[in-house]
């Protein structure tokens, strides 16, 4: 998945700290922070699933490719988006439209849209404010704290490639030593994924 679940639990949790009580009124915000995971859980999944697709499409014509030096990654990109288009999914990979964070503006609009919808629906939560303003709210949260874990990445990627060993991306030992200096990272941030 693009984000990992352990974030998407952590996002959801700080979303419902900065909505209650100021935008909405729930009696369960440990509930909420769930159903809110489930629904982004699920949201991103949908691209996971295209991907997945493509992955197969593209084993049917591995040697058409290999006889035709066509590149793997350029007929994923060409595959993929066509099927985007014609299924009118949204892009969740910010860096794929040049968005700078792991998700891409029009998801994070999407996903407020969903959630805000949700949050009218909830039995156990009164929304005080107009939809709009609690959609507002969700976008800033989700930025705010995607613009720190964008941070942490970057960071952490810094670490393990000034390593005197020179250890390549993509890695079993950088996949390691990333994730390792990725969440120390967060933590210097205030963000603790397990909390």
């Amino acid at each position: 998945m693009l984000i990992a679940k352990e974030l998407v639990a952590y996002l959801s949790r700080r979303l419902v700290q900065r909505l209650n009580p100021t935008f909405i009124d729930t009696a369960n915000p440990e509930g909420l922070a769930e159903q809110i995971s489930d629904v982004i859980v699920t949201d991103l999944a949908i691209e996971d699933r295209l991907n997945d697709e493509v992955r197969e499409i593209l084993e049917q014509y591995t040697e058409y490719m290999r006889n035709n030096a066509v590149s793997y990654q350029d007929m994923f990109r060409k595959i993929k988006s066509t099927m985007v288009r014609e299924r009118k999914i949204i892009r969740a990979a910010g860096r794929e439209t040049n968005d700078g964070m792991k998700l891409s503006r029009d998801k994070i609009t999407d996903l407020s849209h969903t959630l805000a919808a949700m949050l009218r629906k909830q039995r156990e939560t009164r929304v005080k404010k107009e939809q709009n303003d609690v959609r507002l709210e969700i976008v800033r949260a989700f930025t705010d704290i995607l613009q720190v874990e964008e941070k942490a990445d970057r960071d952490a990627r810094a670490k393990v490639l000034t390593q005197k060993k020179g250890i390549l991306e993509g890695s079993e030992e950088f996949d390691i030593l990333h994730k390792r200096y990725y969440a120390e990272e967060l933590k210097k941030l205030g963000v603790d994924l397990g909390a």
